[in-house]
């Protein structure tokens, strides 16, 4: 069985011996990786931000002081931080220090409150929290101390200050229950040697909410992880010269790793960083910085398609847009390439695991009509009636699912993953498909008494997070 972390299931080790011969894992850690981009890359600009541009080996030495600093401040390899960042760079310098740190991140979408991140903390026994002081007009430190009152395990908080601000603590403080406070510009340290870690480890905890107020957890490997974003990295032939803007929550499956953020470093490309989806911030933002690519949801891109009007700006840089997180209208498809220029890329998905998506050179009717193929050629796929059996194909049914980067449960959820497992190991995804003669899935909705997911994030998924 993989090593993994307590609470997590493991693949089956007739399958991680198979994912291993055919070189889907390749024992590489998140954290490790980027020291090899660092070597490679070192000059080239990593990430964007405003008027921030840092070079890759600028980013690869801030996480290695952060790292060291992480340790000091007392985090143990194995524990748990709750990250809870917007489109910063501080979010990929933050998430890499802690995997570098041995820390496991627990990426909690900046909207979140209190009733979602306590959660996260008891269920995970998380010992530190990473968020920003204040953010569009909530008091993030406030709610990460009253977390902290409530229970035993959070103990360290970390929080990024506005631009201009001083942190109000001076440095670090301690509150009566023993938590400390500290800004995240202060976690700075000579770097140590680095750590001995599995890439079989969880790697990060994306969210899957089962509910509006009880978020589930789903454990991501760095070998299932890496392989997801270098798969859907070669799929979109990304280059260094590619641009990617991040302008979906960094923290959502979609933005970080279809192929995302890390897809996007991991060939030495640049990643924009903008803290909204807005089309008169964005739009500016393609032209200003040569976007090449990026990702939406069906709300967002037609906000964009309405903004051409109005907002100009030369999109002439972007050669494809992914759009997932909801049953793209044929009318909108339609208006994609046209409008901007590009290459539309439909994409299904969760924070569980398996995607699917529309090739490049996918003929016009198979992009604007279906939701691809899936990713991995050992994506196994199934899609079934409620009588449990296969449906034929071009009649619609459940959307089952395993594979390289499709974890066998969620963490510490056994009661929930009995549901949501078969017992030999597909996903029930909750998403109502039909598959075309040709192989291709057409996602048409969900399941009535499937659990409904508040927030955002999974590329593709019907509920339209």
């Amino acid at each position: 069985m993989t090593s993994m972390l307590d609470g997590c299931t493991p693949w089956p080790e007739e399958f991680v011996d198979h994912y291993w011969a055919v070189g889907h894992w390749r024992g590489n850690t998140l954290d490790n990786l980027l020291r090899g981009w660092a070597l490679q890359y070192g000059p080239r600009t990593a990430l964007v931000h405003g008027d921030t541009r840092i070079t890759y080996a600028a980013l690869n030495r801030r996480v290695d002081r952060m790292a060291a600093a992480i340790r000091l401040r007392g985090l143990r390899p194995g524990q748990r931080v709750v990250v809870q960042l917007p489109n910063v760079p501080e979010f990929v310098s933050t998430v890499f220090a802690l995997m570098r740190a041995g820390a496991v991140p627990v990426l909690c979408p900046v909207t979140h409150r209190t009733a979602e991140v306590s959660h996260l903390v008891r269920v995970t026994q998380a010992v530190g929290y990473v968020g920003p002081s204040t953010h569009q007009g909530f008091d993030h430190t406030a709610m990460a101390a009253d977390i902290a009152a409530r229970g035993p395990f959070l103990r360290r908080v970390f929080t990024l200050e506005e631009p201009g601000t001083s942190s109000p603590y001076g440095g670090l403080t301690t509150d009566p229950a023993g938590c400390q406070y500290s800004p995240l510009g202060a976690l700075d340290a000579p770097p140590e040697p680095a750590l001995a870690q599995s890439a079989a480890q969880v790697a990060l905890f994306l969210l899957s909410d089962g509910t509006a107020t009880a978020p589930e957890l789903v454990p991501r490997t760095h070998n299932d992880y890496v392989y997801q974003a270098r798969a859907a990295a070669e799929l979109v032939s990304l280059t260094a010269n590619d641009v990617y803007l991040a302008a979906l929550p960094a923290e959502s499956n979609f933005a970080l790793g279809c192929p995302g953020i890390v897809g996007t470093l991991s060939v030495g490309g640049t990643v924009v960083l903008a803290e909204t989806s807005d089309p008169a911030a964005c739009l500016p933002l393609i032209e200003r910085e040569r976007v090449t690519l990026t990702s939406l949801v069906p709300a967002v891109a037609r906000l964009w398609l309405d903004a051409r009007a109005t907002v100009r700006a030369d999109v002439s840089s972007l050669r494809l847009v992914q759009v997932g997180g909801a049953p793209l209208p044929r009318a909108t498809a339609e208006r994609m390439g046209p409008a901007l220029g590009c290459r539309l890329q439909q994409v299904f998905g969760t924070d569980r695991g398996v995607v699917t998506l529309t090739r490049p050179d996918d003929p016009d009717e198979t992009v604007l009509a279906t939701q691809g193929r899936p990713l991995s050629p050992d994506d196994q796929i199934r899609i079934v009636g409620r009588d449990g059996k296969d449906a034929p194909d071009g009649q619609p049914g459940e959307l089952l699912a395993r594979g390289p980067y499709t974890p066998r449960g969620y963490y510490r959820a056994p009661d929930l993953n009995a549901r949501s497992f078969t017992p030999d190991g597909y996903l029930r995804t909750g998403a109502l498909a039909r598959r075309t003669p040709d192989g291709n899935l057409v996602v048409t909705g969900r399941l009535e008494d499937a659990p409904r997911r508040a927030g955002h994030g999974g590329p593709g998924d019907p509920a339209g997070r």
